[in-house]
């Protein structure tokens, strides 16, 4: 069989096969189907379960996932589905067999990255997913576009929509963790699988593929610090309450002074000086800080179904004109790497002192001991966060403070004697 030739704006209509067909889904059908304009139109559904009700006539669907991908007419995938294991094996087919492909599947693409991208080049074919970072805010095309020549110093936001819902619910209404993410779930914010959100899984994957277009550092998931939110307990929230502080989820990617990069998904005290400190419930926001350009904000609805479909909805827009991502940074800036030499200040709270791991720590400033809870603030080598996970177990959680980076300091040889005065060894 012949790869499907280049999409030309001019003369080709996109003709769609469709991967699934649940919130997203349905949304981007009606759209496309009241939009005519757009010279696009989905020929055939795959869906997993035939025996489901759906809205539209059972003529439209197929369980066959060949039906979609043989068909020559067919020259792009849109893929939705939640199998990230399935999702990989419908877009590496798509893409030998020369079609375009759209997806919004984060997991997916943050573990294949490296292979689905010489798949492109192999291939010559566009593969975009705009929707699996940040949902309706259009981050992805401005790392590759704006920020090609004006050189990245950091990038830093939110960008998972249920744990900042979650967060917010725990603030503003003093909810616990468990009833927040209830109403996060019955609003259609968290993932099928809430260890994803919750665990900052979904967060992490997020950041790898960011890592790639903003630093043009190919970075699998679970390759750099990560925590979720799920350890955070009320006293966490009192405190931050206290302190006029909200707490986020955040990914950093901050370029150190050696050169090399510095990543994180980690929970954050964050001040009311702070870009991220409004940002509330469902939305996303990121903060991009350059060479030339300096700051710029993006903020966007970062969950549910219209502000995701917006995406797939852009980026099938973007085929029409041929467009591809260039990844001029991957190419040409590849002498970045990873690097886990800074520390980190930080907020540990337990409601036992037995599980911190004293020896990881430099330097305490504060230390609190209080009948069922005791916290204090740190600082922490991050290779220290990397090689241990005392940090992540149950009855301990870890948030960074505000302005947590500290590169250049003495703190290694002061740091035996500033916790013999503490008390604490």
């Amino acid at each position: 069989m012949s790869p499907n030739k280049p999409i030309n704006e001019s003369t080709d209509k996109l003709t769609i096969g469709l991967f699934g067909f649940g919130v997203v889904g349905k949304g981007l059908y009606d759209v496309l189907h009241s939009t005519p304009t757009l010279r696009s139109s989905i020929k055939k559904i795959c869906i997993k379960n035939p025996e489901k009700k759906r809205s539209i006539a059972a003529e439209h669907f197929t369980t066959d996932a060949s039906a979609l991908l043989n068909d020559e007419s067919i020259n792009v995938i849109v893929e939705l589905i939640d199998d990230a294991d399935a999702a990989y094996r419908i877009v590496k087919t798509a893409l030998q067999k020369g079609k375009a492909v759209v997806s919004a599947n984060k997991k997916m693409i943050a573990e294949h990255f490296e292979e689905l991208l010489a798949l492109q080049q192999r291939h010559k074919t566009a593969f975009l997913y705009e929707a699996a970072c940040c949902a309706s805010m259009p981050i992805v095309r401005n790392l590759e576009e704006y920020y090609d020549n004006d050189l990245l110093k950091s990038i830093r936001g939110i960008i998972n929509g249920s744990t900042n819902y979650i967060l917010t619910r725990i603030q503003e209404d003093q909810l616990e963790f468990k009833e927040a993410l209830s109403l996060a779930q019955q609003l259609g914010f968290a993932e099928s699988n809430p260890k994803l959100d919750i665990g900052g899984f979904d967060a992490v994957n997020k950041l790898s593929i960011l890592l790639a277009h903003s630093f043009g550092v190919i970075a699998k998931p679970g390759t750099f610090i990560f925590s979720g939110i799920e350890n955070i307990a009320s006293p966490d929230s009192v405190r931050a309450r206290e302190k006029q502080y909200s707490i986020k989820l955040v990914a950093n990617a901050k370029k150190l002074n050696n050169g090399k990069l510095a990543a994180f998904v980690l929970p954050q005290f964050v001040t009311a000086k702070d870009e991220l400190y409004q940002v509330e419930n469902e939305f996303n926001a990121l903060i991009t800080e350059s060479t030339f350009a300096d700051r710029h904000f993006f903020k966007g609805k970062g969950a549910g179904a219209f502000p995701t479909a917006s995406a797939v909805l852009s980026d099938i827009s973007a085929l029409r004109y041929n467009y591809k991502y260039e990844y001029k940074k991957i190419f040409h800036q590849r002498d970045t790497a990873l690097s886990n030499d800074f520390y980190l200040k930080v907020f540990i709270s337990t409601d036992d002192i037995t599980k911190i791991s004293k020896a990881d720590l430099e330097w305490i400033e504060e230390w609190h001991n209080e009948i069922s809870h005791s916290w204090l603030i740190g600082v922490v080598h991050a290779e220290k966060l990397a090689a241990g996970d005392w940090w992540k177990q149950d009855g301990v959680s870890l948030i960074l403070c505000p302005d947590p980076v500290i590169e250049d300091i003495e703190y290694r040889k002061i740091s035996k004697r500033s916790l013999e005065l503490a008390g604490v060894v």
